[in-house]
């Protein structure tokens, strides 16, 4: 019998595979799984050949709740949003949800502007990760990929941007490891500097990018509950 061609989603070696969000994710404790952000919250994205059409935090909805069983889902996150505005707008609604795990995917569309200002995104951030973290919740901040690589992106203006993404995937790294949140750092991914990795719009990811998304958090959550399970001292 021939060997299957494996091709897509299944034969991408950044993608989970087969079993591993279950191995990873196996009996974990979170039971309201919040997400709050703009459009990399949201999860707008273009299709991409052999990957499921489904925004990163529905699938980490979902490997959640195959995992736990009841799981709810919360997304707030909305296009086009500041992260001064997602502060304004979405903190409370999404703690009013009670929610033990929360994502935070903010301060990239300011990031696409030349008048981002790095000092009020790190303290949108840092302000809503606190109050999360206040109330008891894990939080997930994330680092979105370098989209400087886009090829929609003209060569004027590369530099730029390249800068303004590091400087706020810095910010979120130290934010993160201030108030011992988690990170997911997708910055460095090696898979930035692929064209198909974002949308034709030059300002989006595609699905293979949400599906590796997806993997990278699970992957971290996986490996904070394996340093749970680690006897003290």
């Amino acid at each position: 019998m021939p060997i299957p061609v494996l091709t897509g989603e299944a034969a991408d070696a950044y993608c989970l595979n087969d079993g591993e969000a279950a191995a990873l994710l196996a009996g974990h404790p979170w039971t309201r799984f919040t997400v709050i952000g703009d459009s990399v919250a949201e999860g707008l994205g273009e299709a991409s050949p052999g990957f499921p059409d489904e925004p990163w935090a529905d699938r980490i909805a979902a490997e959640l709740a195959d995992a736990r069983p009841g799981t709810a889902y919360t997304n707030l996150g909305r296009a086009n949003t500041l992260s001064g505005d997602v502060r304004a707008t979405q903190l409370e609604p999404a703690l009013a949800q009670r929610p033990d795990l929360v994502l935070v995917a903010a301060g990239g569309f300011n990031a696409l502007s030349r008048s981002y200002d790095p000092d009020a995104v790190g303290k949108d951030l840092h302000a809503m990760a606190r109050a999360f973290r206040d109330a008891g919740a894990e939080v997930i901040l994330v680092s979105m990929f370098d989209g400087s690589h886009s090829p929609a992106v003209p060569e004027q203006l590369r530099a730029g941007l390249r800068s303004r993404f590091f400087d706020l995937a810095d910010r979120t790294r130290s934010i993160a490891a201030d108030l011992g949140t988690l990170h997911v750092d997708l910055t460095p991914h090696p898979a930035s500097g692929e064209p198909g990795m974002y949308a034709s719009d030059g300002r989006h990811g595609t699905r293979r990018a949400h599906a590796i998304s997806a993997a990278e958090t699970v992957r971290v959550l996986g490996a904070r509950l394996r340093a749970g399970d680690k006897p003290a001292g």
